[in-house]
């Protein structure tokens, strides 16, 4: 059986408007951030699609176990995640139209891409989250803790549970598809469409957020963007754009973390990736124990804060 727990989670975001630079400490950051929660919404969708189709061909009664809790658990961040986009786009009206153009890119895999394919996507992009979050969470001093407690609370919350189930699309996949060479030679289309599907949130942030909210050109969180940029800088008849500056979220990371991080996002492909075998982030054990006893997670950064005003009140 599954040791998934599905934990329902209701953060404060129709009580005041949502921030687009919730962090304002730093704003690169904060977009890419942002453009995480309008890819979970359409991305998970299409894991409930993808595990309804896939349940009749799964036989193991683990399998099938795990895959039921890892869709509750996607359920749950879907839903927590709609909230935060729609304190944005009630900040920023038009990100409906970026919101419903990322939805499409991932209701266009739902309808054309085979069961398999979406099962590797699933699998590959799943697989790269336990270093990448763990880099972010390792840093969450910076990266979340200056920002509004509610977001970051969300984030937190979401990372820390995608680290829990690190394994849960892989199990699916073998347990369906079972051939690793597949998912591999997936992986460089797979990408592609990430990667594409971010480029249309971070377009759709510089058209419809003016820059003095957003602070920062939102395609930053592109590498190849920022190069192009520090490229162009460079040419005598250069003029640069209204999108505001080009900035590297992770810049005050160091390079060494950054590497061990890229290195585990590249490991994270090989045919015979275990990803139970993953170096996780101490502040995922802190949250598991926290939210046990009875802490309110959803403000991971005040609610201590409230808990001790309320004693020496």
């Amino acid at each position: 059986m599954t040791d998934l727990q599905v934990r329902k989670m209701r953060f404060k975001f129709a009580d005041y408007p949502v921030p687009f630079l919730w962090n304002k400490a730093n704003p690169a950051f904060s977009s890419m951030a942002n453009a995480v929660s309008f890819l979970a919404v359409p991305f998970e969708k299409m894991i409930v699609s993808m595990i309804s189709e896939a349940m009749p061909l799964i036989d193991e009664p683990a399998v099938a176990a795990e895959a039921d809790a890892f869709v509750r658990q996607e359920g749950q961040h879907s839903m927590a995640h709609r909230g935060h986009i729609r304190g944005l786009i009630k900040a920023h009206p038009g990100l409906k139209e970026t919101f419903d153009e990322v939805m499409a890119a991932f209701d266009d895999l739902t309808a054309n891409k085979s069961l398999a394919y979406r099962l590797a996507y699933t699998a590959d992009l799943e697989a790269t989250f336990t270093p990448v979050f763990k880099l972010m969470l390792d840093n969450d001093a910076t990266l979340f803790a200056p920002g509004d407690d509610r977001v970051a609370s969300l984030f937190l919350w979401h990372f820390v549970e995608e680290v829990e189930h690190r394994s849960s699309a892989l199990v699916i996949y073998n347990g369906v598809i079972g051939d690793p060479w597949f998912r591999v030679r997936m992986a460089p289309s797979i990408f592609r469409h990430v990667l594409s599907v971010v480029r249309i949130a971070a377009k759709g942030f510089n058209k419809h957020v003016p820059p003095e909210v957003r602070k920062v050109d939102a395609l930053s969180l592109f590498g190849t963007h920022r190069r192009k940029q520090a490229l162009l800088q460079r040419l005598p008849l250069f003029h640069a754009t209204d999108n505001g500056p080009v900035v590297n979220a992770f810049d005050h990371i160091p390079l060494r973390e950054q590497l061990i991080a890229m290195s585990g996002v590249v490991r994270s492909q090989l045919p015979g990736h275990n990803p139970a075998h993953e170096r996780l982030p101490v502040l995922a054990d802190q949250w598991f124990r926290r939210f046990d006893a009875g802490y309110d997670v959803t403000q991971w950064y005040t609610a201590g804060e409230s808990l001790e005003s309320a004693a020496n009140g």
